[in-house]
């Protein structure tokens, strides 16, 4: 039988999608799928959003949430991507404490300026990159691309309580222009114990922290890119 180009090219690119579905928990990843992750709009076809304007940049989920998992404060967070992180760009995190009265996590929206930016791996500008280097679109210039598990360091001074926690991988690979980027991302819930006194900021909505026309959105083949900076607010850090 033989198989049309078309075809090949469009598994082909399916395949390079991705999703984050399980929780990597004291150097485990979580034996299944959507436990204490919420489920995405695209647990089947692993699409990513490109409308950074839409709801979908929220959670981007399919359904209201179903487990909770529980780590202290300091310790490292991981997310798994099931078929790596197969476009290049940065991957960041966000968190956002759900109300500790009124609301329950497996179906509070996390609407309005409630989201604290974690954990950024963005572009590595040093030898690489910046000092009018060019920066390249391979795992040199960006250390999450190709990765299996990307995590980070749940702050010391976050306070104790119930959060969510949001995943986003920025495919920069079509962004040459706007509304190019693809965002791959997923929000897990989880209890965060023996937490600090911080005041976690500056605090920021999805959709509302991002423009589709902000640089950090943006990638250039040619003129070739000398520096990046990543979309939205500084990373809070305790």
């Amino acid at each position: 039988m033989r198989v049309s180009t078309a075809v090949l090219l469009l598994a082909s690119t399916v395949q390079a999608h991705y999703r984050f579905s399980k929780l990597v928990l004291n150097g485990t990843p979580e034996a299944t799928e959507w436990t204490t992750i919420r489920q995405t709009k695209n647990y089947q076809s692993n699409f990513g959003v490109t409308d950074v304007a839409a709801a979908d940049m929220r959670c981007f989920q399919n359904r209201a949430g179903t487990g909770t998992a529980s780590v202290a404060a300091g310790s490292v967070l991981g997310f798994v991507a099931n078929a790596q992180v197969s476009h290049f760009g940065p991957v960041q995190f966000y968190m956002a404490k759900v109300p500790d009265e009124g609301a329950d996590v497996d179906s509070w929206e996390a609407a309005g300026n409630v989201w604290f930016k974690v954990g950024s791996i963005s572009a590595v500008q040093g030898g690489n990159g910046g000092n009018g280097v060019a920066l390249g679109s391979g795992t040199e210039t960006w250390p999450a691309y190709k990765k299996s598990i990307v995590d980070f360091t749940i702050p010391t001074a976050v306070p104790t309580g119930t959060y969510l926690v949001r995943v986003e991988s920025i495919a920069l690979h079509q962004a040459q222009n706007v509304g190019g980027a693809q965002i791959y991302l997923s929000c897990a819930q989880v209890n965060i114990t023996h937490g600090g006194k911080g005041t976690p900021g500056p605090l920021v909505a999805f959709p509302g922290a991002y423009k589709s026309t902000d640089p950090g959105l943006r990638w250039s083949y040619y003129p070739v890119v000398t520096s990046y900076t990543a979309p939205g607010p500084a990373v809070w850090t305790g």
